[in-house]
């Protein structure tokens, strides 16, 4: 495993001769202020912005600063049209996009999905500041206000919903929020490495389509390079029955067949898969189900929710394709 770089052994941007802004700007009249004539990266929250650790895009904003780049922020914008995402200008490198501290469907409904009526990180407590699934809605409007700029996403709405997942809310199986939200990059877990990378390959003139050798990230991509090493996940884990729920309050035995693979897909077409032995992790990569199986397949659902967990290590996970 290679040890990873240390984030602070960057060259600062050249923005860095501006200094330390005593707020992350959030209008043109702050950036004036400051002497800035645009912004590196905006950040686009759903959270109210408070320069607190407790506010997790003041932490991300503040990191991007120490390398030297200007830093803007969006606070809870009017999601409505694209004016708001227009306050900033257009960033140099790119929008950085998260629903904020929760998920945004966690944040507005109760779990008897009943509208909640405070919002803890909004001023004054109040409900309502931002829409159902920010980060795709966020991520869409900025992408109508600049067509051509780079846009990140990440968070806990990002990071959750990175494969493809069951969605409570909607009680069906949803495709990653990377499509859905059409971002070039989706960055999760604590991300600020990733992010640091991001901005300072870009600075260095990198296309975004370009980085895709980044642990913490998913993008997506027409076909498979040809110097990857595809391994079946079946290989890792065989998928089988799913035992039902044991209810603590029943008083007799519940004799429940148990879920497995639907039975008209017992019969289908014999592929076979080189298995590959001692594989290079770095150049590896493992087959998720698809998005149609896992939609329709509990057994197929519950395997790939089992790999993604299993290969959750930051320092050696292989790359996962669906």
């Amino acid at each position: 495993m290679e040890a990873a770089r240390d984030i602070f052994s960057h060259r600062k941007h050249w923005a860095q001769r501006f200094g330390t802004a005593p707020f992350l700007p959030m209008s043109r009249a702050e950036m004036d202020e400051l002497g800035w004539d645009s912004c590196d990266v905006i950040i686009v929250t759903g959270d109210a912005y408070v320069d607190h650790p407790s506010f997790g895009m003041a932490i991300i904003g503040r990191v991007l600063e120490a390398q030297g780049f200007r830093v803007g922020i969006i606070a809870q914008p009017d999601w409505r049209s694209a004016a708001a995402f227009r306050a900033l200008g257009k960033p140099n490198l790119f929008f950085g996009i998260t629903a904020g501290n929760m998920d945004s469907m966690v944040n507005r409904y109760t779990s008897d999905r009943r509208v909640r009526s405070d919002d803890a990180y909004t001023a004054g407590g109040q409900g309502g500041a931002r829409p159902d699934r920010a980060l795709i809605v966020y991520a869409q409007r900025a992408r109508e206000a600049y067509r051509d700029a780079a846009i990140v996403v990440g968070g806990i709405e990002g990071s959750l919903r990175r494969i493809a997942h069951y969605d409570y809310w909607s009680d069906k199986v949803r495709r990653s929020a990377l499509l859905d939200a059409k971002a070039d990059l989706l960055v999760f877990g604590n991300a600020e490495r990733q992010i640091v990378d991001i901005a300072h390959r870009l600075a260095g003139g990198e296309a975004i389509g370009d980085i895709t050798d980044l642990r913490g990230t998913a993008f997506t991509r027409a076909s498979r390079p040809d110097d990857v090493i595809e391994i079946d996940s079946t290989h890792l884990d065989t998928p089988g029955p799913l035992n039902p729920p044991v209810d603590p309050y029943a008083t007799e035995p519940m004799l429940t067949a148990p879920a497995t693979a639907d039975p008209a897909r017992d019969e289908h077409v014999v592929r076979f898969v080189r298995r590959v032995k001692n594989a290079d992790r770095e150049r590896s990569v493992i087959r998720l189900p698809s998005y149609e199986l896992v939609a329709t397949d509990a057994v197929l659902y519950a395997h790939a929710s089992r790999i993604l967990h299993l290969e959750a290590n930051p320092g050696n996970a292989r790359a996962l394709v669906q």
